[in-house]
């Protein structure tokens, strides 16, 4: 449970050394699907650093008695302008993996006129991204000989996260994160939900009602199939205090 902020501040340190860290992020949509896919809950698992990526997770962390606030959610829209701050301070080479042809291309046009200190690499995520192939070969070259300091990979979950367990072993360099759409929202194709949404907890919404089709079932329908964990949580946490008042 950390802020943006600590995360910022770790992802510094990481950098610096020169290494490899994975940075994911949790929210009802990965809860679901890790549920009923290994590859995705090994990611988690192997992940150096997992952040609160959902209002209604802290809402529900509360209520369970756990000390996490609004301040503990740490999205990409959250801290965009503090980490382009801080990677135009550091001189960072950002490589982003993802989206559409052309997607990312301009949003690095669009963020190196603000932020000219940093280091763009691209390529979008229209490949053959299973092991071993040719296409993945090359994209995990491109990467190597850019030697990034962070690496975005932007490719939609759980393709993203699937990609970054199955390559981890060859991604030797650089801070990894999981980024979904962040330079869709860059290069302008998607319009970016207002900050008093996520404020709110009804960023959800907002999502929904710009692509209904795409996002019915994650907002709608998934989080009813959550409802077993989320009852073992209460028997947990229940369970917990009665000891704590045994205890006392």
């Amino acid at each position: 449970m950390i802020t943006p902020g600590e995360m910022l501040r770790l992802v510094d340190v990481l950098a610096s050394a020169g290494g490899s860290a994975v940075v994911a992020n949790h929210n009802s949509h990965s809860l679901y699907l890790q549920r009923r896919n290994p590859v995705l809950r090994r990611f988690f698992e192997d992940a150096d650093l997992i952040q609160i990526d959902s209002t209604p997770m802290i809402a529900w962390g509360r209520l369970l008695g756990l000390p996490v606030s609004r301040s503990n959610r740490s999205t990409y829209l959250d801290w965009r302008g503090d980490f382009w701050e801080l990677a135009n301070e550091r001189g960072w080479r950002v490589f982003y993996l993802g989206g559409a042809p052309g997607v990312a291309e301009t949003a690095a046009q669009r963020l190196s006129l603000q932020w000219p200190n940093v280091v763009f690499g691209c390529r979008d995520g229209y490949f053959d991204a299973s092991a071993g192939s040719r296409e993945n070969g090359k994209v995990l070259s491109q990467i190597a000989a850019f030697k990034p300091d962070i690496l975005f990979v932007g490719m939609g979950m759980p393709r993203q996260e699937e990609w970054i367990q199955t390559n981890r072993t060859s991604l030797t360099r650089g801070v990894v994160f999981s980024i979904g759409a962040a330079f869709d929202y860059e290069a302008g194709v998607q319009r970016t939900p207002p900050r008093w949404t996520g404020r709110l907890g009804v960023e959800w919404l907002f999502r929904l009602a710009a692509q209904p089709r795409r996002l019915a079932q994650r907002y709608l329908v998934e989080p009813w199939f959550l409802l077993p964990q989320a009852l073992s949580d209460v028997g947990v946490a229940l369970a917990a205090r009665r000891r704590l008042a045994n205890a006392g």
